[in-house]
């Protein structure tokens, strides 16, 4: 069961494996998914687990059944109709951003321009 939200789409893979992640932590994390200076193309993408007590008031909140996620309203502007994929591949696997929004993607997957 992937999720479809306002501004991401998380297909079967990922979450299921986000899932797994999660069961390391209290249940009292979100998930983060923004964008940060750096990486090769200019800007990366970053995804770690935040516990509630962190989040910001201005923050987009999306709850689905077994974990939320947020995204700040900066990161957001670069994340809308973005498809977050896992691949088990030996080379090239992990976690697959695939976002509209980028007009140059590196080769690693994990950075881009806008």
């Amino acid at each position: 069961m992937g999720a479809n939200m306002d501004f991401i789409t998380i297909t079967e893979q990922a979450f299921k494996q986000i899932i797994v992640l999660k069961s390391n932590y209290e249940n009292d994390v979100y998930l983060r998914i923004g964008v940060r200076q750096g990486g090769c193309s200019g800007m990366s993408y970053s995804m770690n687990f935040e516990h509630v007590n962190n989040l910001k008031d201005t923050d987009e909140k999306l709850s689905l059944d077994n974990f939320s996620v947020v995204c700040d309203p900066k990161s957001l502007l670069y994340l809308y109709g973005l498809s977050l994929d896992f691949s088990t591949e030996l080379i090239g696997g992990g976690f697959q951003f695939s976002n509209p929004n980028a007009s140059q993607t590196c080769g690693c997957g994990k950075s881009f321009s806008g």
